[in-house]
């Protein structure tokens, strides 16, 4: 754990400045693919892989890919140490060409100036020499099963370096387990980061929300996978991926996407995440397998959107009246209708009737009085005064339906089969006092692990008094306290 935390503390502001700074000099020309500044920066990033002391992953142990004459992949590898692992392989890449000077087909302009590509992708590729430092720092077989780092080239002119690197993979393809992909991580703006392509593998927002530490960043999971970066190219051959993006701005594409406008600290939180998400990765006995059901589910967001769609709590009445509270000074509550055949009706309650207490409780508001209504077990005693006055009398009332113990209703999610999303939360409800809302995800209860709803429900039926949930909201887990009766 110490190495890891010196690993993860290794990656620096000051680093990253100086490569964004580099990569998206005046002097790399906008690194299009093929030209001289594009083999500038191939340059550049070779150089710090060598002195990172990583093994190279390309053509006899170099660490170029060449491609299409003038094109080059960027490859090292930092080996695993399980015998049984370590020819397993987790990819992390993130492209470094450009769009050189601009044209109609790739700039919005002002076309033939530098398009240095500060945020798109020297931002990326800042993060990805840094988490390869920081990695590298751990040593050969400090993993149990071995990292590829990659600097695609050609990612701008159809991801065509990713491309090639599948069709002629350097290790075996069938060993690949996982692919990231950082791209545009430069503009971090409240914290907001977009983590795409989640659903392609079991438990991956799981494992990404677990490792977003303090300060956590604001996780959005789009469920729609668009073929406008190097994670398409491994999604399409059946391989887990994950990307990370901060967002479009109005510098993209065009000669003002600078270093000046980079958020430094922003990509700083993303790539420290990077390292941690690696580690879990590549140490971890199992890796997050691939669903065919996301190739369906992820043309679009209207999937999303009918999975998260909150439901309508149940709020039938238990006990069946309509009431007011009473004025200044008075107590209870004035009963104002009654329903047919509700236990309010069998207990000889009448239009009119003023509620002093419910199971001893004193009504002083409405929301304690529904509070306890929907939690009470037992038959309740209550005070009444009736509408024809004279002195307060006893009335039992036997609550229709089950008391609410918890107050959530939740679905169960194959992509993220050790939680379960909530649906709706009951107005009142423990889950409600304790902050829950429809969207959360539930990681654990008590402290203990799930593998199915099945497990789920019952530990939740097993629970009694003070309860604590691992609840996930927005790729941020916090732990959610409620009162079981």
């Amino acid at each position: 754990m110490a190495a890891h935390n010196a690993a993860r503390a290794s990656v620096a502001v000051s680093e990253l400045h100086v490569h964004a700074a580099a990569l998206s000099d005046d002097t790399f020309e906008g690194r299009e693919a093929g030209s001289r500044g594009g083999r500038a920066a191939a340059g550049y990033i070779t150089e710090k892989l060598r002195a990172y002391g990583l093994r190279g992953g390309g053509k006899d142990g170099t660490f170029v890919q060449s491609f299409d004459q003038a094109n080059h992949n960027l490859l090292a590898i930092l080996p695993g140490g399980d015998p049984k692992l370590r020819d397993e392989y987790i990819v992390i890449g993130a492209h470094y060409d450009h769009v050189g000077y601009g044209n109609q087909r790739n700039s919005y302009g002002p076309y033939g100036y530098i398009h240095n590509g500060a945020d798109d992708n020297a931002s990326g590729v800042s993060a990805l020499l840094e988490t390869a430092q920081a990695l590298a720092s751990l040593g050969p077989g400090a993993l149990r099963r071995s990292v590829i780092f990659a600097f695609w080239d050609g990612e701008e002119k159809g991801l065509l370096g990713s491309k090639y690197w599948l069709a002629a993979p350097t290790v075996p393809l069938r060993n690949v387990k996982a692919a990231l992909n950082i791209d545009m991580i430069g503009r971090l703006r409240n914290d907001n980061l977009e983590v795409v392509g989640t659903r392609t593998g079991t438990g991956f927002r799981k494992l990404v929300s677990e490792r977003n530490a303090e300060p956590g960043l604001r996780l959005d999971f789009p469920w729609e996978i668009r073929e406008d970066s190097d994670h398409h190219s491994f999604f399409r051959r059946g391989i887990p991926v994950v990307m990370f993006h901060t967002g479009k701005h109005g510098d993209y594409h065009r000669p003002s996407d600078d270093v000046e406008k980079l958020n430094l600290e922003g990509i700083q939180r993303i790539a420290r995440l990077m390292v941690d998400v690696t580690m879990d990765l590549a140490d971890s006995d199992n890796v997050p397998l691939f669903r065919e059901l996301a190739r369906r589910e992820t043309t679009s967001e209207k999937a999303r959107e009918a999975f998260e769609r909150p439901l309508v709590p149940n709020t039938a009445g238990r006990f069946g009246i309509k009431w007011k509270s009473r004025g200044e000074g008075e107590s209870g509550i004035l009963v104002t209708s009654v329903q047919p055949g509700t236990a309010a009706a069998r207990a000889g309650l009448r239009v009119g009737d003023r509620i002093l207490t419910f199971a001893e409780l004193t009504i002083d508001g409405d929301r304690e009085f529904q509070r306890t209504v929907s939690r009470q077990a037992e038959p309740a005693k209550l005070s009444v005064i009736p509408v024809r006055g004279g002195e307060p009398k006893d009335v039992t009332v036997t609550l229709d339906g089950a008391p609410v113990r918890f107050g959530v209703t939740w679905i169960e999610d194959d992509a993220e089969p050790s939680a379960v999303c909530v649906k709706s939360v009951h107005q009142h409800s423990p889950a409600s006092d304790a902050g829950l809302a429809a969207g959360d995800r539930i990681y654990l209860v008590n402290g203990k692990a799930f593998a199915t709803g099945a497990e789920f429900e019952a530990l939740l039926d097993a629970a009694t008094g003070e309860t604590t949930l691992a609840v996930e909201r927005i790729g941020i887990v916090t732990t959610r306290t409620l009162d079981v009766k």
